[in-house]
């Protein structure tokens, strides 16, 4: 049985452990701090416009669990708000739960408190990584999922500083690239304007500082649109990962998502002009904690690879989520996480890898964000399902759909049914 090595439980670390152990490999996952899902502990957008098609896409492979959990502590389901429909929302809460139970299910061996500073090599194939308690773990095959953002150095380089945020540098240390630490030149995203990284994309209000109303419209309908005064109008849009919310309504209101904090869609917003908007007075930040002046800044490391998401120039290694390009979001990262799991167990038992059909919005956008890597435009851009560019794609190749049984016979006729659900191990 291949022994698969997991870096990083943010999202497409976990996604790429549920590959891994149900293709049948002895699994084990590291976690830099003490929870599991990253900055999906603050996140909670999914099936909104075409991340609805890559869902079930995934679904009907076999590969969905992680999203049918999504589906299962949802605080809302299918609404609507600027730009984006059928969307749910996840518990941030009972979700980080939910998942890891269902990977310890699968027989997942989860380690928490392991940031793995150091690889050793044998040619060019990873035999062991250690972490800096100095526990080592050998493997057959290794998934790079650490990330892209941060750490604090970056995030004080190219931001507005240090945000306090959900990935806790501070306490459990800085993101620690491993295609980095096996001699992999990765690459930098840029902004639009050229300069380096990109903000994250949102910031979580304290939802019982806002007014009961705003409480209550968040509770029952899941989104609330409050317009700003146009004298405290601050545009952030340009510097935000999540281009897809970079929208004019995105600038002239604030839009609150219940995902049990108040999601504000701004990747900062000064707290004392927030306080001046009825219903804000009392305001606070919960996380990051200095949602007033910035976030978390990210795409500095991101691995070349190619579309089975094997990592270019390390034998043994693949990628997922953010390190395998510029693409954006959740479902993103469960998604490629899926592939990479499944593909490392392939590579390890010397099996060709899986690379999925452009036939399939999945399979195109693996390979689409590749080739636009390849430029320096396509390097200054943000990717996809739920907007912006991508969307823009997905519907000009009719590969959008929100029709499951289309959805389920498109699987079908490239005969990858419940392909992400076999163990191709016994």
């Amino acid at each position: 049985m291949p022994k698969i090595i997991i870096i990083g439980g943010g999202w497409a670390g976990c996604a790429a452990a549920l590959g891994a152990a149900k293709a049948g490999a002895q699994v084990t996952l590291l976690e830099r701090t003490d929870m599991l899902l990253g900055t999906g502990l603050v996140g909670g957008i999914m099936r909104n416009n075409g991340r609805f098609t890559a869902t079930e896409e995934m679904i009907a492979m076999g590969g969905g669990d992680l999203l049918r959990i999504c589906d299962g502590t949802a605080r809302h389901s299918n609404i609507e708000f600027p730009g984006h429909k059928h969307a749910s929302l996840y518990d941030i809460a009972k979700t980080p739960v939910e998942v890891q139970k269902h990977l310890e299910k699968l027989g997942v061996d989860i380690v928490f408190e392991a940031r793995i500073t150091h690889t050793t090599m044998d040619g060019k194939a990873i035999r062991s990584v250690r972490d800096e308690q100095g526990r080592i773990f050998e493997g057959d095959g290794f998934v790079d999922a650490t990330g892209t953002a941060g750490p604090m150095n970056n995030c004080i380089k190219y931001g507005n500083g240090c945000a306090m945020c959900v990935l806790r540098c501070p306490s459990f240390g800085g993101r620690v690239s491993v295609a980095g630490l096996a001699g992999i030149e990765e690459m930098i995203g840029k902004k639009a304007n050229g300069s380096i990284g990109a903000m994250s994309g949102s910031c979580k209000l304290y939802k019982e500082s806002l007014a009961q109303e705003i409480q209550d419209e968040l509770s029952t309908r899941g989104v609330s649109v409050i317009p700003i005064p146009e004298e405290l109008i601050e545009d952030h849009l340009g510097v935000k990962a999540c281009q897809q919310y970079a929208l004019d309504a995105f600038k002239d209101n604030i839009i609150l998502l219940d995902t049990g904090h108040a999601k504000l869609m701004s990747p900062f917003f000064s707290l004392e002009r927030l306080r001046k908007i009825p219903g804000f007075e009392n305001a606070r930040y919960e996380d990051p904690y200095s949602g007033g002046k910035g976030n978390s800044m990210r795409y500095f490391s991101m691995a070349p690879r190619d579309n089975s998401l094997k990592v270019l120039g390390v034998e043994n290694l693949f990628c997922a989520g953010e390190k395998a390009g510029l693409l954006v979001g959740h479902t993103e990262a469960i998604v490629s996480g899926v592939l990479a799991g499944h593909n490392c167990v392939r590579f390890s038992m010397g099996i060709v890898s899986l690379e999925l059909p452009g036939e399939l919005v999945i399979g195109d956008a693996i390979a689409y964000v590749k080739e636009a890597m390849s430029t320096e435009e396509g390097m200054g851009k943000k990717y996809t399902f739920s907007g912006s560019v991508y969307f823009d794609r997905m519907k000009a190749l009719n590969l959008y759909s929100t029709n499951v049984q289309e959805i389920k016979e498109r699987v079908e006729a490239q005969g990858l049914t419940e392909i992400f659900d076999r163990n191709i191990v016994s």
